[in-house]
C-alpha cells in the first residue's frame, strides 16, 4: 500500500527532521554535499551556505521535538523553535485578488529566510489542523518524522512493521518477564 501524499509545505519539514537518519547514524547535513542534495530537493528551495549547516541542523532538532511533543507526553518541550522563529520575523502580503498569505520578511536571506519559510508553513499548518499531525516516531533509536494520517491522529510510529512491531514485542516480552517473576516465588512453596 502506498503512503498517501503529504500536505506541500509538511513534506518540506519532514524532508529536513529526516535529513538525520538516527537508527543508520547518517546526516546527510554534516556535508556541504548533502546540504547541496538537499537544496536541489525543493524548487525555489533555499539557498544557504555552507555556515549556516549548524544553523539549519538546530532548526531540523527543533522540529523534530515539536514532532515529538504532539504525542509523546515525556518529551521536552520545544521552546528552541520559537526562539529560532523569533529571528526569522514574517509579514503578511496581499495579492491583487486580496489573498493573504504569509511570507518571511523583506532583508531576510539563507537561514533566515528559509526559517521564516518553515515558520509560515507552520503557522498555516496550525490553522488547518496539520501541524499536529507532523510527528516523529517514537522509538528513541528511529525518532523518523511523518505526517500522520490516521482518522484519529494517534499514530505513534513510523511504521507499525518496523518500530511499531518493535515496541509491541519488547512491550509483550516485559510482560512476559514480569508475570514469570511473580510466579517464581508462587512455585518455591
Amino acid at each position: 500500500m502506498a503512503e498517501r501524499p503529504i500536505p506541500e509545505g509538511m513534506a518540506l519539514i519532514v524532508r529536513l527532521v529526516n535529513t538525520l537518519d538516527v537508527e543508520r547514524d547518517r546526516d546527510t547535513l554534516a556535508t556541504e554535499e548533502g546540504l547541496a542534495a538537499f537544496e536541489s530537493e525543493f524548487e525555489g528551495g533555499p539557498a544557504l551556505g555552507p555556515g549556516e549547516l549548524p544553523g539549519l541542523r538546530r532548526l531540523r532538532e527543533a522540529l523534530r521535538a515539536a514532532a515529538l511533543v504532539h504525542h509523546v507526553e515525556s518529551a521536552p518541550p520545544p521552546a528552541e523553535l520559537t526562539a529560532l522563529f523569533a529571528a526569522a520575523p514574517l509579514v503578511a502580503r496581499v495579492d491583487e485578488r486580496g489573498t493573504a498569505t504569509l511570507v518571511p520578511a523583506p532583508g531576510l536571506a539563507g537561514l533566515a529566510e528559509f526559517t521564516a519559510r518553515i515558520a509560515a508553513v507552520v503557522a498555516v499548518a496550525e490553522a488547518t489542523g496539520e501541524w499536529r499531525r507532523l510527528k516523529a516516531c517514537e522509538a528513541s533509536d528511529c525518532l523518523w518524522a511523518y505526517y500522520d494520517h490516521s482518522p484519529a491522529g494517534r499514530r505513534r510510529w513510523c511504521s507499525m512493521r518496523s518500530c511499531g512491531s518493535r515496541a509491541k514485542m519488547r512491550a509483550y516480552r516485559a510482560k512476559q518477564r514480569a508475570g514469570a517473576s511473580e510466579d517464581a516465588p508462587a512455585r518455591k512453596k
